[in-house]
């Protein structure tokens, strides 16, 4: 494949920060394809097979999804990264970067990622499409509304919110206790003020007051579901199986005995199918399904890359966060549940965050400082450590920076070669694919070699609080956990259930491997305080939420959305 090249690119300086364009003007000028050429000319997918967003977004039809059962499988890569610090690292620039790359270097490569949530968009962190000459098209749409899916898992979450409710008003056959309701709504925004809320005041027509509250969509059941299921009736069983709440005695009520389940599949229904867009340079990638990762489980849905793994002979898919949260759920929960493996894990790191880790405050990144650097090499160590424990082999993507020093990059590349890995710098913000050829080269000889052999941390048969304390000793290096009786009593409750062979989903701070996030680097033998278990009977996993997290996030003093605006021709900016 022909190297990408453009009299704009030919000026780009290999740095982020020195090239004067922002992420949204460089999307705005690329030159997009129509998707149905895309998906003919690099999947061999007719229009029939396709129903177009537009011209540049399509879903792929669940049929033509169920025809590529009989292929075979090609070669998976999964991207994750450091603790993310505001020096910043570029995950999912590395992740459509790699992938361009792979095509690059010869191969058929396909990308799979999430959906952006509305909340980060509009609040602190901005979009999550990649950056510079390493992002999907079109930027605006995938950052904002996109083809509706997040509008369908929030309608079918609160759909089911108000059949209980309703329920209720209406006599209350199945004796649900109004003080054990488990089901919260949801809503994808950024909103403290719904995190605690009393419902249904205003006299007796409105129901019974009790305390409900908000989640982020992203974090809800729902989402988790869609990203799990493996077709449309598994989608509906595991919709009915979701846990509401509890009887007076204690008994599960769930939403199939509502008959809600039904209803949700219906608004579902449309948005289970892969959505397919392409990179800046042409690259076909399914982006669909947006768990967080560190209130949920942080990966795209199971149909997008168990489809793309039919149609590419690499593809390239990105484990939410620090490798600790993201990665370890990845392996945990969707390989566990799907049965595919990883060939390779790429850990994404700058040289900037890595002094972050050091101790290196974000004003003085620009300076060399080779003994903050070594210190925070102790974190990239941990991750690259975690991920041979599960028995993957990792490659290192170093984001280049044009403050990066020879003496800089020489300690990372040999800190790396002692831990039995390499590391490589990556120009991809700036070259696109070309400017990763050689993370992708490694890639390759790495998935080629088969090395790599998935190990999960523990069994399905381990008692959820050893789940727990193993996550916390062998990936976050605790010393143990601290789990006050009423929530141990609730796991046990969930284990009398039948719910005990459930993975563990953890909800933690991303910036820290414990749940302080101003605590960086790789800190031990610290203590993981539980303040809470969800069980989440449908996606089939128990959340297990830590310290101070929350899963409704509040914004910041100064919001995103204070920058985001449109202009007299309908031109979108600020948004990035």
């Amino acid at each position: 494949m022909n190297p990408p090249a453009t009299a704009a690119k030919a000026a780009v300086l290999a740095s982020q920060h020195t090239n004067p364009k922002s992420d949204i003007e460089i999307s705005q000028a690329a030159k997009k394809r129509p998707i149905i050429d895309i998906a003919r000319e690099k999947l061999g997918i007719g229009p029939e097979n396709l129903e177009p967003y537009g011209h540049y977004k399509a879903k792929l039809s669940m049929d033509f999804v169920k025809s590529l059962q009989g292929r075979p499988n090609g070669k998976l890569i999964v991207v994750s990264a450091i603790n993310p610090t505001p020096a910043g690292e570029g995950k999912t620039t590395t992740t459509v970067g790699l992938t361009d790359a792979l095509n690059y270097i010869g191969k058929k490569a396909m990308l799979c990622i999430r959906e952006p949530s509305l909340g980060p968009s509009f609040g602190m962190k901005g979009g999550a499409a990649g950056g510079g000459y390493a992002q999907v098209v079109p930027m605006e749409d995938i950052n904002l509304h996109f083809t509706g899916d997040f509008h369908a898992v929030t309608s079918a979450n609160n759909l089911l919110a108000a059949l209980l409710d309703n329920h209720i008003y209406w006599g209350n056959a199945l004796g649900i206790d109004a003080r054990r309701i488990a089901w919260r709504r949801v809503l994808d925004m950024n909103d403290r003020a719904l995190r605690a809320i009393v419902n249904s005041l205003g006299g007796v027509a409105n129901g019974f007051p009790r305390e409900d509250g908000f989640d982020i969509t992203v974090a809800s059941e729902v989402m988790a579901i869609f990203c799990l299921a493996r077709d449309l009736d598994d989608l509906k069983k595991r919709l009915g199986n979701i846990v509401v709440g509890y009887t007076r005695d204690r008994k599960p009520v769930r939403a199939s005995e509502l008959k809600a389940h039904g209803a949700m599949t219906v608004l579902l229904k449309d948005a289970l199918a892969p959505n397919l867009v392409q990179t800046m340079e042409g690259t076909p990638a399914f982006i669909h399904g947006g768990p967080f990762a560190n209130i949920a489980h942080g990966c795209n849905s199971v149909l997008a890359t168990t489809t793309a793994l039919k149609l590419a002979d690499y593809v390239v898919t990105e484990a939410g966060f620090g490798a600790d949260l993201g990665a370890e759920k990845f392996m945990d929960i969707k390989c566990r549940k799907t049965g595919i493996a990883p060939d390779c894990v790429v850990l994404v790191a700058t040289i900037r965050a890595l002094k972050m880790h050091g101790g290196v405050k974000k004003e003085d990144l620009k300076a060399e400082n080779l003994k903050a650097l070594e210190a925070g090499m102790a974190n990239l160590a941990r991750h690259v450590e975690n991920m041979q424990k599960f028995g993957i082999v990792p490659v290192v993507s170093l984001n280049r920076f044009s403050n990066d020093s020879e003496a800089e990059i020489r300690l990372v590349e040999d800190k790396c070669k002692a831990l039995g890995v390499e590391a490589f710098m990556a120009d991809h913000w700036a070259e696109g694919g070309k400017g990763a050829a050689n993370v992708a080269r490694a890639v390759v000889k790495i998935a080629e070699s088969g090395k790599s052999r998935l190990k999960y941390l523990y069994p399905d048969d381990m008692p959820l609080v050893e789940k727990i304390r193993t996550i916390c000793r062998e990936i976050y290096r605790a010393k143990d956990v601290a789990i006050e009786k009423p929530v141990r009593d609730l796991l046990a409750s969930f284990e009398a259930m039948g719910y005990g062979r459930f993975p563990i989903c953890m909800a933690k701070t991303q910036y820290s491997f414990t749940t302080n996030p101003d605590l960086k680097g790789a800190p031990t033998d610290h203590i993981i305080p539980v303040r809470e278990v969800r069980l989440s009977a449908g996606a089939e996993f128990v959340v297990v939420i830590c310290g101070e997290l929350l899963t409704m996030p509040g914004l910041p003093r100064v919001p995103a959305a204070d920058s985001i605006d449109i202009g007299t021709d309908g031109r979108i900016v600020g948004l990035f």
